[in-house]
């Protein structure tokens, strides 16, 4: 499974000659090429060109005398191979400025109905144009309405829209994009669930909390989120039950207990507390959360909470032991 899309550096001097020898020619042998000038002007001091094959990847590369940046969702040509890859923030902003305005671009002319959201496309970016990934990402957000159970994919999309452009996770973009997943093979259980810490930030963001995601601990363990407010930091972990309709027997109270479960007696407990888990039942429809709410199952650690999330921004749940943050149920 190739990763998020990622710029590859190549130090040295380049000439339109070299380019066209070692890049394209390479290209067109492999895959069926056609060198063309680019979308957008490029940055200063540099030349580019953009690549379209055969077989609908394309490719970015700039030059100059000194050197040369590729970013493509493409075979890597062979005078490539062994040069550095960075990720969209660790390239000049020039460059990386221009590669988004081209492949927004090219996402915008292969997926219209993503145009309307201009910072999920900048966030998705790069997994909505991965190698792997540029179809089941979009199938995603379109067909199955990004997990949401009765909802559209514009609501959808809207809900994930209106969060993200807060910029809340702007400097954390590439982490948690990737973990979509670039995979050629639709994985709705890995997506949804990928998910799922979205709808547990925008929760607490809407509570009033910062966020810091991905943070390391002593078990080689890293916990979903910090979170703090007026000083005091909270660290958060979160886990999705698959709805009942998608495992092949039991209830949503079950799929809670179960799921909860397989968290607590694993990366919780080598933890060894000091982590509230979120369980987030957004992928439930109204009936099956209904149960759940009703009884309130356990989850096999404490403190805990059970929500419930909806497009049009509606947030339900119950906490269970001293929960340390101020929630909106």
């Amino acid at each position: 499974m190739a990763r998020p899309l990622r710029f590859r550096h190549a130090p040295g001097r380049w000439t339109a000659d070299r380019v066209r020898r070692d890049v394209y020619d390479d290209l067109d042998r492999n895959l069926g090429a056609t060198m063309t000038s680019p979308w957008f002007k490029p940055p200063s001091a540099f030349e580019g060109y953009r690549f379209e094959m055969d077989n609908g990847d394309v490719a970015l590369f700039l030059w100059n005398d000194d050197e040369a940046y590729w970013l493509g969702n493409t075979e890597t040509p062979k005078c490539l191979w062994k040069t550095e890859k960075y990720g969209f923030t660790e390239v000049p902003h020039g460059v990386s400025r221009w590669a988004t305005k081209e492949l927004t671009a090219q996402l915008h002319e292969e997926s219209p109905w993503l145009e309307p959201y201009p910072h999920l496309s900048w966030y998705f970016l790069p997994v909505f144009l991965s190698k792997d990934g540029r179809e089941t990402t979009r199938t995603f957000f379109r067909d199955h309405a990004a997990g949401f159970p009765d909802a559209t994919a514009e609501e959808a999309l809207e809900y994930f829209e209106s969060f993200l452009r807060t910029g809340v996770l702007d400097d954390d973009r590439e982490v948690m994009a990737g973990k979509l997943g670039t995979s050629e093979y639709l994985d709705l259980t890995r997506m949804t669930a990928a998910m799922g810490e979205f709808n547990a930030a925008r929760v607490l963001h809407d509570a009033g909390y910062d966020l810091e995601p991905e943070i390391p601990v002593s078990t080689g363990h890293a916990i979903d989120y910090r979170v703090q407010k007026d000083g005091d930091g909270t660290l958060v972990e979160v886990t999705r039950p698959l709805p009942p309709n998608r495992r092949n027997a039991g209830t949503g109270v079950a799929a809670v207990r179960d799921t909860a479960e397989t968290k607590s007696v694993g990366q919780l407990q080598e933890h060894g507390g000091g982590v509230v888990l979120f369980v987030d039942c957004s992928s439930f429809p109204d009936d099956d959360w209904m149960a759940v709410k009703s009884e309130k199952p356990e989850v096999h650690h404490r403190p805990a909470v059970v929500f419930r999330t909806r497009p049009d921004g509606r947030v339900d749940g119950y906490t269970k032991g001293r929960v340390p943050l101020e929630l909106p149920f």
